[in-house]
């Protein structure tokens, strides 16, 4: 069967290619893929950090084949699928038949594979921040995919949201979800905001503590430039931000619940309310190009491609 395999050259990443058709395992179904959605760990593995990866972490299809075990859904059921170590962009895939979240009707199989990580990542995120009722949150490298259904889920549960965007960077979609956007870190004023979501590092992530509130919490969930924050706990002592810091990752171990998760975040765009916009629709025989694309920050969205 044909799948994007990675080339190894940083110019063009990866390539079509023939694989093996899978083998499901007995508590595995065979599913046909139909799209992949694009993530940013797609182009950091493809780019030298994961030898061998084959990129496609959240992919939508048809089972074809329903778990020998008798479990998960039935063949013809439209899933998404959550991949954490790649190899969506396939023909065919085998997945745990209780890791697949059955697509509802009214949602599109492009919009549901456009949902799972940057879904998983601001749910979570989110329910680690707790209740947000009237609470002030800044957050850093939210254009994407994470960032569209972080702010849709921040403003439903009534809190007030600042985006921090970069000059050129898209940032209408931002403001139509409900956020405010800013362009300039140090227009911020100090000590105004009970949340940090803080995901760029840099210059720009250290300078993201200041605006915390004495008693705010900042939650670290990336390091999207390639450089740390670094916090000057003299500085902080001066200015009497005494803070809560916590390293996020979406992840819970074994990804037991990552399609019960996903299931609740397709039933919120079912009902109209939760939007997923898609920036770039294309072939997977564009995914390097697009890639590349992606790693500048200025697709606005996610990024869909159809297979076959």
């Amino acid at each position: 069967m044909r799948a994007l395999i990675p080339t190894g050259n940083p110019q063009t990443l990866t390539e079509l290619g023939e694989v093996d058709l899978p083998t499901p395992q007995r508590h595995e179904a065979l599913i046909q893929v139909s799209d992949i959605a694009l993530n940013r760990p797609d182009f950091l593995y493809l780019s030298g950090h994961a030898e061998g990866y084959r990129p496609g972490i959240d992919a939508a299809g048809t089972v074809t084949k329903a778990a020998e075990d008798g479990s998960g859904p039935a063949v013809g059921s439209r899933v998404a699928l959550h991949l954490p170590t790649g190899g969506g962009g396939a023909e065919y895939v085998a997945a745990a038949a209780d890791r697949l979240a059955v697509i509802p009707d009214n949602v599109d199989s492009a919009s549901a594979a456009a949902l799972p990580l940057g879904g998983l990542v601001a749910q979570r995120l989110l329910d680690l921040a707790g209740p947000l009722g009237g609470r002030r949150i800044l957050a850093t490298g939210v254009g994407g995919g994470v960032g569209q259904v972080l702010i849709q889920l921040a403003v439903a549960e009534g809190a007030e949201i600042t985006a921090v965007a970069a000059q050129g960077q898209p940032t209408e979609h931002m403001t139509a979800l409900g956020a405010k956007v800013v362009l300039d870190i140090d227009a911020v004023q100090d000590s105004t905001f009970d949340i940090v979501l803080e995901s760029v590092g840099g210059d720009l992530g250290s300078k993201t503590v200041h605006k915390l509130r004495p008693g705010g919490q900042f939650l670290w969930f990336g390091q999207a430039s390639g450089n740390p924050i670094t916090l000057d706990f003299f500085r902080l002592l001066e200015a009497g931000i005494g803070l809560t810091l916590r390293h996020f990752v979406y992840a819970d171990g074994d990804g037991s619940r990552d399609a019960r998760d996903i299931e609740a975040l397709l039933s919120l765009a079912s009902k109209g309310k939760l939007q997923v916009e898609i920036g770039h629709r294309g072939d997977w025989s564009s995914a390097g190009p697009v890639l590349k694309e992606m790693s500048t920050g200025r697709l606005r969205g996610k990024a869909v491609l159809s297979v076959g």
